[in-house]
């Protein structure tokens, strides 16, 4: 097993190593954090510009004071901790300096991140607003288109009640009803109901080709949307014409609703039943008056039956939920990133990466500067030492030395001690025999 010396005298040249890499990549590091802050700077600037408002010229120097008050900030943060984090070795000071990396790293986001992902995808995320707002007019004039044909329904029963009515006052014509031909009370009431019924019928015909005419003019208004969404221009010339057919196709659903002919099949209906007046019976003898009257009864019980059918048809179509178009809000491209974060979620890497990159190269900072430390060699070698460095170690190297010289001179100052008793002769002169001169051994070697 190697000994503990042979174990650090081969470590310590992967220590010299890891300390030459960090002298050697100083610069490297300090170019690479200003041109990531920088680019985050320009980002800023282009995010930033489309939040103000006011003359071009102010747009213009607001925006580029806040994108270099972020570059140089950004800078200067990641700096520091390049600086100072790696060279922390207690575990608070870590600890401390970890939380101010993550307090750090928060306001970047804050402030410039955010900014960064709406440059990238700002417009994108107002044009995957404008989709959206798309599909839900899409949504809102189909079901306004719905409920306004949806009186169209009532048509047929309308056409065939009035169709019956016209039959019978025809058979009444023949005498099928009363028993006596001819064009009597009965006649009379039994055309004015077809004729009623027909009237109505007409409404809701007219009210159909209105209905379609409101429904082909969204459409178009809905097919310029789609044009301006897929349109290569200018994305805020863009939201602006599409407010504007928003606005129109608004407008168009609004018609429809009103264009419903249920409330007035509801209205006509009821006055069927209500304001029916049986009229007098004509008949020239008692025995017909009183057969045209229970004929009329009975005609009376079927316009009420009919009323009764029509009237619960147009509530059905009635009680349908009143449609709320959505109103179209215009967004930033700022506000839209937000929004629609979910969809973005590669901008806002690449957004936040930008800024919090230098991030990385503080962790590997510190890793490389504990394994120096931790295989013994100074984290600080004499190469990476300032001038100031050289004065102050020279300083502390005199007073060392001046330290370790008083030291010295102290026994000379000390008290007498009593003298000693002389040696003979034959001592000293041995001692001296075996003493050799500086100058004897310097000529010797």
């Amino acid at each position: 097993m190697p000994s503990p010396a042979a174990q650090a005298s081969s470590a310590r040249p992967n220590a010299v190593v890891l300390a030459n890499g960090v002298s050697r990549l100083e610069v490297t590091l300090k170019l690479t954090t200003a041109i990531l802050a920088l680019a985050a700077g320009v980002y800023t600037y282009l995010g930033v510009r489309e939040l103000l408002n006011g003359s071009p010229t102010t747009v213009f120097f607001a925006a580029v004071i806040y994108s270099v008050a972020v570059s140089v900030g950004i800078y200067a943060f990641w700096v520091f901790m390049m600086q100072f984090m790696p060279h922390v070795t207690s575990v608070m000071g870590r600890l401390l300096m970890g939380g101010c990396m993550l307090l750090g790293s928060l306001m970047i986001v804050a402030m410039s991140s955010w900014l960064n992902a709406s440059a990238l995808a700002g417009a994108a995320a107002i044009q995957q607003h404008l989709a959206i707002t798309v599909q839900n007019y899409t949504r809102d004039l189909d079901r306004a288109n719905s409920q306004a044909i949806a009186a169209q329904s009532l048509l047929p029963d309308i056409q065939l009640a009035s169709a019956r009515f016209a039959k019978l006052a025809d058979a009444e014509r023949a005498g099928s009803l009363t028993g006596t031909s001819g064009s009597g009370t009965v006649v009379q009431l039994l055309a004015q109901m077809s004729t009623q019924l027909d009237g109505l019928g007409q409404q809701v015909q007219d009210s159909g080709k209105r209905v379609s005419g409101l429904y082909e003019q969204g459409s178009k208004s809905l097919a310029k949307m789609r044009e301006l969404i897929s349109d290569r221009g200018p994305i805020a010339t863009r939201s602006d014409a599409f407010a504007t057919e928003s606005l129109n196709l608004m407008g168009v659903i609004a018609n429809l609703q009103q264009t419903s002919v249920a409330p007035a099949v509801k209205r006509a209906a009821t006055s069927l039943s209500s304001g029916f007046i049986a009229p007098a019976a004509g008949g020239r003898s008692a025995d017909l008056a009183e057969r045209q009257t229970a004929v009329v009864s009975k005609v009376e019980g079927a316009i009420a039956t009919q009323a009764a059918s029509l009237a619960g048809a147009a509530d059905k179509i009635l009680a349908l939920p009143r449609i709320e178009p959505t109103r179209f809000q215009t967004l930033s491209p700022a506000e839209a990133v937000l929004r629609y974060a979910g969809d973005f979620i590669p901008s806002w890497a690449g957004a936040i990466s930008i800024d919090l990159m230098p991030a990385v190269l503080v962790l590997i900072l510190c890793v490389v500067h504990a394994a120096i430390r931790r295989e013994g060699l100074p984290a600080v070698s004499a190469s990476s030492l300032t001038a100031a460095d050289l004065v102050a170690a020279l300083q502390v190297a005199r007073e060392v030395e001046d330290a370790r010289r008083a030291a010295e001179a102290r026994p000379a100052v000390a008290p007498a001690m009593p003298a000693a008793e002389p040696q003979p002769a034959a001592t000293a002169t041995t001692a001296d025999e075996n003493v050799t001169s500086l100058s004897s051994a310097r000529i010797g070697k």
